[in-house]
């Protein structure tokens, strides 16, 4: 099976399918309920289309661009996801991939790996935290981030446990044991080549998460750390004003998908937001992330910065979100698709798709560099945009009807609006 370079990341996806065993791929994947989210993320991109020029264009184009504070080759982030059993370097070689790039790695707290050791790699790192346990946890999960050298935080708001999927959710163990391993072996074996990486490396996929690990404990496992999760109290925009002021580096929220809940964000002082739907693993029907940008990056984009996370196939997709008003994109399938099918070469080749995609559309386009992409090299289709949570402007107040007088002694007779 060829293991090599791929042209697109739908070849990317295809042979980390034939590599995957049934349920890892299924986990990678995703989506909830009917799909419908997951669907639109990726249909809204293919709504939009280009306006190119045929002369004129420029021979020299920067794709550079400044994110939270941080300067990055070209406008990509990684996202931050759980990888485990995709790759046995897992987000290591994915923060490789990211630094070797120039681009900004993303890190979960259900990642596989150890924060200081992504750091290590890819010294442009945002950690990611959750609203989970108590505010002193946090603190010592924020604590350890920032000892480990983490550059910024992404807070992952919009989860509502929506875990219902109509083709069927996968089957994954909550620890390896002996039993799981031999009810997983049938899908294993079938997949040599996943096998033989990870029985190189004489140890089997890692399915706890280290980075949500209290001192003097050991690693919670996933599913351990998703009850402790689901257990935690919601949060108020007060929770999310405080978390903020823990960190004194970039901020960013993850997950906003609201025009109200983006100004609420800036008043929290966040220096970003993600317009997500949390890739169409949240609550369905939420419409495509790339509909809702628009109207949130009028609303505050001149005031913080504003990235986009959902359906990011292409680097055409990338022009088509920074011309509608993003600074930058996050990607996740896409990079994990390419760890499966490559490893870290596998990311890397991901990431230069995208790049080349982006650098054929802002040359097409007619400009010279990422940050003059705007709304008019698009074409819109009627109707593509949805304006979530827009507080409603109140209606003028009519004027008082003049008063009609009329001689009581004369008949009743219509008059203008109703009757007399």
């Amino acid at each position: 099976m060829a293991t090599g370079w791929f042209e697109t990341v739908a070849e990317a996806q295809r042979r980390a399918k034939k590599r995957l065993p049934g349920s890892v791929y299924s986990a990678l994947l995703a989506g909830s309920e009917r799909g419908v989210t997951y669907e639109d993320n990726l249909k809204a991109f293919a709504e939009l289309g280009f306006a190119p020029h045929v002369a004129g264009l420029s021979g020299e184009r920067s794709l550079s661009t400044t994110v939270m504070g941080i300067d990055i080759s070209f406008p990509v982030l990684i996202s931050p996801t759980g990888v485990q059993a995709v790759h046995p370097e897992g987000e290591v070689a994915v923060a490789r991939a990211a630094a070797n790039r120039g681009i900004i790695m993303g890190l979960s707290s259900f990642a596989s790996k150890p924060v200081e050791d992504v750091v290590a790699a890819n010294p442009n790192t945002f950690y990611q935290m959750y609203w989970m346990g108590t505010r002193d946890v946090m603190l010592q999960r924020l604590e350890r981030a920032k000892a480990a050298g983490a550059k910024g935080i992404i807070a992952t708001l919009d989860w509502s446990f929506s875990n219902g999927r109509d083709w069927g959710s996968p089957w994954i163990p909550e620890r390896l044991t002996l039993m799981a391993a031999m009810r997983f072996a049938p899908q294993a074996i079938v997949k040599p080549s996943w096998l033989w990486s990870f029985a190189k490396t004489g140890r089997v996929p890692d399915l706890t998460t280290p980075n949500l690990t209290l001192p003097g404990q050991q690693p919670p496992t996933f599913f351990g750390a998703y009850g402790e999760w689901m257990q935690t109290p919601l949060p108020t925009w007060e929770d999310v004003a405080w978390l903020r002021e823990q960190w004194d580096g970039p901020f960013m929220l993850k997950g906003v998908s609201r025009l109200d809940d983006a100004k609420r964000a800036v008043d929290a002082g966040v220096t970003a937001i993600s317009v997500s739907n949390h890739g169409g693993n949240n609550l369905d029907s939420t419409p495509a992330a790339i509909r809702m940008l628009p109207g949130i990056a009028d609303a505050v984009g001149g005031q913080i910065d504003v990235l986009l996370d959902g359906g990011i196939r292409r680097g055409g997709d990338v022009a088509k979100a920074l011309a509608l008003g993003a600074k930058a994109v996050m990607i996740g399938r896409a990079y994990l698709w390419g760890l499966a099918a490559n490893g870290q070469a596998g990311v890397e080749n991901v990431l230069d798709i995208l790049r080349g995609g982006l650098d054929s559309a802002v040359l097409g386009l007619g400009r010279s560099s990422v940050q003059e992409l705007r709304p008019e090299d698009l074409w819109v289709p009627e109707g593509f945009t949805r304006e979530l949570g827009k507080i409603p402007t109140a209606p003028k107040p009519r004027s008082p009807r003049p008063a009609v007088t009329r001689d009581p002694s004369k008949p009743k007779e219509k008059v203008a609006g109703g009757s007399a």
